[in-house]
């Protein structure tokens, strides 16, 4: 994430960081992102390959994972990510729409000018995505823009438990979108932006709960029996 508190956009880097979190920020994109598919297991040896470092920080980042639902281990060599009912896509939603607009109204206190100027940037990043059927640009962006905004409220026991449901729900929005495609994405960002320059918390957390219902509303009827 790359904002902290009153301050400024700090860009994530991982080229000084120890190799066991540079393993988990590298295999927490692929769940979020949908590089690993739900229910194809991969073997550890493969994810040490993709990731380029060594077997025990990335068995740690495997850790790390498994214990917020995020993988599952097959065997002593292979993990998976969950596949997921609906019934339990809609536990993950109705936590989601508790949790995220609760951020979303904290983060209006802790908001510069600035800090709105990024979001918009990011919005940008969405709607190129969506205009260019690019499915990666879009999960990584759209995550960025609400993980961004989330991360000024400061409340950190919040903030887990929204880590914790995107990776759990992050790979059901990406089997939506393989079926699907990026055309006609809706999304609340522009209202929400709109909010955040009139330091409207109370819009913004609504623009962001009004985002979250259009969204499980699709991945939802992706799950479904017809899938569609």
């Amino acid at each position: 994430m790359n904002f902290t508190g009153k301050a400024g956009p700090v860009r994530e880097t991982t080229a000084k960081l120890p190799d066991h979190e540079r393993a988990h920020r590298g295999l927490r994109r692929m769940v979020l992102y949908g590089e690993l598919a739900p229910g194809q297991p991969v073997t550890i040896q493969g994810l040490v390959e993709a990731l380029g470092l060594g077997m025990t920080p990335v068995r740690e980042a495997i850790r790390r994972l498994t214990s917020q639902g995020a993988l599952v281990f097959k065997d002593n060599r292979r993990v998976q990510v969950p596949q997921m009912s609906l019934q339990e896509y809609g536990e993950l939603a109705f936590a989601r729409l508790a949790v995220e607009p609760e951020l979303a109204r904290r983060a209006v206190e802790n908001m510069s000018d600035e800090h709105v100027l990024q979001l918009a940037a990011l919005d940008h990043a969405v709607d190129r995505a969506i205009e260019r059927g690019d499915v990666r640009g879009y999960l990584e962006n759209n995550h960025r823009f609400h993980a961004e905004l989330y991360v000024l409220s400061g409340a950190e026991v919040l903030l887990a438990i929204s880590e914790m449901l995107w990776l759990r729900s992050g790979p059901s929005l990406r089997i939506m979108l393989g079926r699907h495609g990026t055309a006609n994405l809706p999304d609340k960002h522009q209202e929400a932006l709109a909010a955040m320059r009139a330091r409207d918390a109370e819009g913004v957390a609504q623009a962001i709960r009004e985002d979250i219902e259009q969204g499980i509303a699709q991945v939802e009827r992706g799950l479904g029996p017809n899938g569609d």
